[in-house]
C-alpha cells in the first residue's frame, strides 16, 4: 500500500488538471461559442455569462497551480449555486434535472480545494512544497519500514512489541 502513498502527489496533480481544463472548455464554450456551443452567451448576462467567465478564469488557474485553493472554492461555489437555482427546479436529483455536471464539478474542485493542487503545479514551485511533500511522503513511509522491520519496540512508548 505504500508505493501508492509515493505516487499520491502525482495523481492529484493529474486529477486536479483534467478537472480544470474540463471546467475552463464550460467556460470557453459559453464565453466564445466555441467546442459545440451555437452560439456565445451574451455578453453580462446574468447568470450564464457570469457564470461562464468564473468557468474559463477558475478553470485556468487551476489548471496551472496558481491560487489554486481559491480558485477550485470559487468554482464549486459557482457550481453549488448553479445546481440549487438552474437545476433543483426541474427536479431534485441531478440524473433526472440536467445537473449532473454542475454536481460533479461542485464536489471535484471542493476536493481540489481541501486536498492542495498536488504535483506540476505553479504554486508549488513558487513555495517549494510541491517536492517536500513527496520527500516528507517516502521519509515516512521508510520510517515506518525501518520500525517494522526492527520489529522491537513500539513508537513512542518503548515497550517490546517481541513475545518470548
Amino acid at each position: 500500500m505504500h508505493r501508492f502513498g509515493l505516487a499520491r502527489e502525482h495523481v492529484v496533480g493529474l486529477y486536479r488538471i483534467v478537472v480544470g481544463f474540463l471546467f475552463a472548455c464550460h467556460g470557453v464554450k459559453s464565453v466564445f461559442g466555441l467546442l459545440g456551443a451555437h452560439t456565445p452567451t451574451p455578453t453580462g448576462q446574468w447568470p450564464g455569462w457570469w457564470a461562464a467567465v468564473i468557468q474559463l478564469v477558475c478553470g485556468a488557474l487551476v489548471v496551472v497551480g496558481a491560487a489554486t485553493r481559491p480558485a477550485a472554492v470559487i468554482g464549486s461555489g459557482s457550481m453549488a449555486y448553479a445546481y440549487f437555482t438552474v437545476h433543483v427546479p426541474n427536479g431534485f436529483w441531478p440524473i433526472e434535472n440536467g445537473g449532473e455536471a454542475a454536481a460533479l464539478f461542485c464536489w471535484s474542485l471542493l476536493i481540489v480545494a481541501f486536498v492542495g493542487p498536488g504535483r506540476f503545479a505553479l504554486d508549488g514551485l513558487r513555495s517549494g512544497h510541491g517536492r517536500l511533500a513527496v520527500k516528507r511522503s517516502a521519509s515516512v513511509g521508510q520510517a515506518a519500514t525501518a520500525w517494522r522491520a526492527s520489529d522491537s519496540t513500539e513508537p513512542g512508548t518503548g515497550r517490546s512489541t517481541t513475545t518470548g
